[in-house]
């Protein structure tokens, strides 16, 4: 498997070069209205924002910077295709001006700007990202009436445009079961509330261009981009910054399109991307190492499972999970300055494949339990069974 990530130096209301309806999966973390350091960022594209700000007029200047983000969300639309996914992570912000301290709701407006575009909201994911600083609490310590509610969570807005995608060709449906997701990552990553994941500091040496960026962790691109397309798709962060989004797509094989206005961002995303294979095999490595411990304490505590991973031979719980393989990368070349081509093995790891799973004391048993069933997992029809379902809803 092949695939390419482009970084793009421009601004994100015209992308050149994208096809409408070109686009699987859109996930990004955009400048968010009302923050403080995003001020200038959003003066430079309108200078009404700073005046209004300086006049006190909160409002007007949010509106107007919201104004300036659905340009972007309109160009989303235009090379997203239809039954295509946008995932959002961003925070409402607080902040006082002209002695008037109030909330103002991003997400809401986000919202509102993509239900005026026909898009399907489904259940957002709150990040909870808590602090421990003493000085997080706001207002009049522990006098009634004057204290205000400390934020400590970000919204992932999940949108879809027009019905559901479906999968009608066979190699499509052969990549949706390969680019499956373990039951046990289901159970944590379809929660809507993420409490595992804390924020990211950002590792550049311009202290400028770390101004200008505000990375989001890599794990939350890594689940979103695992939750909503397959391998092979193609992924847009308009607000790519140092690239988060995009080495993410590439760890789990979907080629990727990353545009940021600031173009100092461009070489850092570019940079950071050559020197991902290492980094991308062990994403994927941890990942199967989760699911070998989960699996062995399943079956401790409840017996052995009832089928099996053809790629690596290890127990699964269901039988969509029969055809996963998170397979490594095999070399990352860049093709020109802002595209890197990536390639992928098409078998599974050597040190998981399912030989070494079948020598593994701690499965033996398991697998061995297991054989009679495995014949279930390998010559199905694609339909669910009846108790492969329930687990699926419980």
């Amino acid at each position: 498997m092949k695939t390419t990530v482009r970084v793009i130096a421009g601004a994100a209301q015209h992308i050149e070069g994208v096809p409408p309806h070109s686009v699987d999966l859109v996930v990004t973390s955009p400048p968010y209205p009302m923050i403080e350091m995003w001020d200038g960022v959003f003066g430079e594209q309108d200078s009404r924002i700073l005046e209004r700000l300086a006049a006190g007029r909160g409002l007007e200047a949010f509106e107007i910077m919201h104004s300036l983000l659905d340009s972007v969300w309109r160009e989303c639309d235009r090379v997203l295709k239809p039954g295509g996914m946008i995932c959002i992570n961003i925070g409402d912000a607080t902040r006082t001006v002209d002695s008037n301290f109030q909330l103002y709701s991003n997400h809401s407006q986000v919202l509102r700007t993509f239900f005026r575009h026909g898009y399907t909201a489904l259940p957002d994911i709150l990040w909870r990202k808590q602090t421990n600083a003493p000085n997080k609490f706001l207002g009049s310590g522990m006098l009634p009436v004057g204290a205000y509610v400390t934020y400590e969570h970000e919204y992932i807005l999940i949108l879809r445009k027009g019905p559901r995608r479906r999968f009608t060709d066979s190699q499509e449906k052969a990549l949706r079961r390969r680019s499956a997701f373990f039951w046990e990552e289901r159970n944590v990553w379809f929660s809507d509330i993420w409490h595992d994941i804390k924020g990211t500091r950002q590792a550049l040496v311009d202290s400028v261009t770390r101004r200008r960026s505000a990375a989001f962790p890599l794990e939350i691109a890594y689940r979103l981009i695992s939750m909503f397309s397959i391998q092979g798709d193609v992924i847009l962060d308009p607000f790519v910054g140092t690239g988060t989004t995009l080495r993410a797509a590439l760890a789990c094989g979907r080629s990727a399109i990353g545009v940021d206005i600031d173009p100092s961002l461009t070489p850092v995303a570019m940079e950071t991307l050559i020197s991902m294979r290492r980094s991308a095999n062990t994403y994927s490595r941890d990942r199967l190492s989760r699911h070998i411990e989960f699996a062995k304490r399943r079956a401790v505590d409840s017996g052995p499972m009832k089928y099996c991973n053809v790629n690596y031979g290890f127990p699964v719980m269901t039988r969509q999970e029969t055809d996963i393989l998170l397979p490594d990368v095999i070399s990352i070349a860049r093709s020109n300055a802002e595209v890197v081509s990536v390639e992928y093995a098409d078998s599974p790891q050597l040190d998981f494949d399912s030989a070494s799973m079948h020598e593994m004391p701690a499965y033996r048993g398991s697998i061995q339990t297991m054989g009679q069933r495995s014949e279930l997992s390998s010559s199905g029809t694609g339909t669910d069974s009846q108790d492969d379902l329930q687990l699926y809803r419980s």
